[in-house]
């Protein structure tokens, strides 16, 4: 299963039919705009699990077609001039993938690197441009690949191996990388081990290699998953998968503090939980984070120039198992990435609260765990 995969992603089309040949996304119904007038929007995905699809999906909230066909491509990025996507392909044997955006928003396979681990769920491009660093989450690695002149991905510059454990026996045996991501200056690279409930900052070099300056420790058994900035770089909301808290950092020149320590739960709340992913809004007044479990999104007011979070609301995620949450280019809409219900909802954002609102019903795609606005 996982040959064909691949040999459909090298061959750049979906069962026989060139992925170059012009698309026809719209569909017309009744009191909405035509789709290809609204934002488009890429679609990370699985495609070895039961029920999964055939790659990366693009196209609208109303429509979605396959771009690429590649093997359980699970996070994506796309490079600053719009002109390249970065794909992990998470596999025990696990790889990046990097494709040229075609005008019509067709990816065009350019190649493929190893990323020395296994299970890459997290990628990101570093502020210069040069480098893609990956996160192998089950051998809780993180790859450094120089990206070319003409978008492909040269040999790996560094595989950074983490050491460590946690308290619960069944997810923190060792380290576990979940994310890699950079402070709003670029100046430093922070790596997310959920194994070892740690928070990993580094430089990175102009050779591209991570040098570590400091690390966080987090309360034992937190299993911190992903991080956020508030815009003004000063501080930091690091949402925990194991213990549905959300932790708000104080940052300067690389170094986290903890601030406070607050639930993604309202009171009350019952049954196993696993937070995913957090966003901050563009003028840092609002934390987003999902729950896996609860099946909501839980929203947050800031306080203290940053360094206060309150719960002001949960809402249903429009389906089950929220992986991911992404806002529109415009910040007016958040889109909610549901994994095992195979939909992607779409909420409006109240500029003034920060609540949300669903829209319209949601898209099915299969297991969708990336969306990204393009």
């Amino acid at each position: 299963m996982r040959r064909e995969a691949d040999a459909m992603q090298e061959g750049g089309g979906v069962h026989g039919l060139s992925l170059r040949a012009p698309w026809v996304l719209a569909v017309d119904l009744p009191g909405r705009v035509d789709a290809m007038t609204s934002e488009q929007i890429y679609v990370g995905s699985y495609t070895l699990r039961d029920g999964g699809g055939e790659g990366i999906g693009f196209g609208t909230t109303e429509e979605l077609q396959v771009a690429a066909a590649t093997a359980n491509p699970s996070f994506l990025t796309i490079s600053a001039d719009g002109r390249y996507l970065y794909a992990t392909n998470e596999l025990p044997s696990g790889r990046v993938s990097a494709f040229a955006i075609a005008d019509s928003g067709v990816l065009e396979f350019l190649n493929h690197q190893p990323t020395g681990g296994a299970d890459p769920c997290h990628l990101e491009i570093d502020p210069s441009g040069k480098f893609l660093l990956s996160a192998n989450y089950s051998s809780g690695s993180i790859a450094v690949h120089p990206i070319k002149e003409d978008g492909s991905l040269g040999d790996p510059s560094q595989i950074l191996q983490r050491e460590g454990s946690g308290p619960n026996e069944e997810r923190q045996e060792g380290p576990h990388a979940h994310q890699v991501t950079f402070d709003p200056s670029g100046s430093f690279a922070f790596d997310i081990d959920l194994g070892s409930d740690s928070v990993y900052v580094s430089t990175l070099s102009k050779e591209g290699r991570l040098e570590e300056v400091s690390r966080l420790q987090t309360h034992p058994g937190a299993g911190p998953r992903h991080l956020a900035f508030h815009p003004g770089g000063h501080a930091a909301y690091l949402i925990n998968e194991l213990d549905s808290t959300l932790i708000v950092l104080s940052h300067a020149e690389g170094k986290l503090a903890i601030a406070e320590t607050v639930s993604t739960r309202p009171d009350g709340a019952e049954g196993d939980n696993f937070p995913a992913e957090v966003l901050v809004s563009a003028d840092g007044r609002f934390v987003y984070g999902s729950n896996r479990g609860d099946d909501t999104i839980a929203v947050f007011e800031t306080g203290a120039e940053g360094l206060e979070a309150e719960l002001i609301q949960t809402i249903s995620s429009g389906g089950t198992w929220p992986r991911h949450l992404a806002f529109s280019k415009d910040g007016l809409q958040l889109y909610a990435g549901n994994e095992t219900s195979d939909t992607i909802a779409v909420f409006t954002v109240d500029q003034s609260s920060g609540a949300l609102t669903a829209t319209g019903t949601p898209l099915n795609w299969p297991k969708p765990v990336c969306v990204l606005p393009y």
